[in-house]
């Protein structure tokens, strides 16, 4: 690794992210549970560095995890030679998910991470690393309890990185997930409280991937019922518009009866009940 190549990451950040290495270096190997998102790829990505063959990739599959986030997560663990291990976890089978709950993330997040720390043990690994930062602080998640509960490592967190830290990082160490939307599993579409069907996260996970095609980046499809509400960032607003007609078809034809688009624009957690 060469810092002198491109300086888009600060001092600060590169001090942080060298003492995370030290601390995975420590731990004498890690499995790390793996979305192939922003913090995740980064986080893996150390661990690599740190560890060598010392570190695995554990991607825990679900009806809440896109199909095209897995086959990314699993492109990402080719690239940087890393082992990956892909567990299929029936997350509406455990006992209140369904019922959607606002603690659904924490009853969902132990499940996952359980998975992904009983295959780490059985494996001889003792230490289990997820990317929570520490801009997660600032928000509600209830998935953070089952972090804890578990004894799950957040190295991204103990070495104090932000997000725009990890994407400043991710930028200057040519990832591919350096832009990468964020991204939240598909059961946030759909409001507290509401029961989560297989049949709606197929119906937001089509959607979402029909708005990508368009050019769409930062987007949600929350789920109303029969209802669907788009939320955009407000500078793609005019291609949502140019579009209206073939959005309305594709979505009336996935099964929504009503299509939206709502003004107030992308936003995290409209529909957990805390906003």
């Amino acid at each position: 690794m060469c810092w002198k190549r491109k300086r888009t990451a600060g001092k600060e950040a590169r001090r942080k992210y060298a003492a995370m290495l030290e601390a995975l270096k420590a731990t004498g190997g890690a499995a790390v549970a793996f979305s192939g998102g922003v913090d995740s790829t980064l986080l893996l990505y150390a661990a690599k560095e740190a560890l060598g063959e010392g570190c695995v990739a554990v991607t825990a599959r679900s009806a809440f995890f896109p199909e095209a986030e897995a086959a990314e997560a699993a492109a990402l663990c080719t690239r940087f030679g890393v082992k990956q291990i892909t567990l299929d976890v029936d997350v509406l089978a455990v006992p209140g998910v369904a019922e959607n709950p606002p603690d659904r993330c924490y009853l969902c997040k132990r499940a996952l991470l359980g998975a992904v720390c009983d295959t780490a043990a059985r494996r001889g690994i003792s230490c289990v690393a997820e990317g929570s930062n520490v801009d997660d602080d600032s928000d509600w998640r209830p998935g953070a309890r089952a972090v804890r509960e578990l004894g799950v490592r957040s190295p991204l967190k103990e070495a104090g990185l932000t997000k725009a830290e990890i994407r400043a990082l991710s930028r200057q160490l040519g990832l591919p997930t350096a832009d990468k939307p964020s991204m939240a599993c598909l059961a946030s579409r759909i409001p507290s409280g509401e029961r989560i069907t297989p049949e709606d996260l197929r119906r937001v996970e089509a959607a979402e991937e029909y708005l990508s095609g368009l050019g769409l980046t930062q987007k949600r499809v929350r789920v109303h019922g029969a209802l669907a509400r788009i939320e955009a960032l407000p500078e793609e607003f005019p291609l949502l518009l140019r579009c209206a007609d073939a959005v309305d078809a594709r979505l009336r034809a996935l099964g929504f009866r009503f299509v939206s688009m709502d003004l107030g624009g992308y936003r995290t957690g409209s529909v957990n009940g805390k906003q």
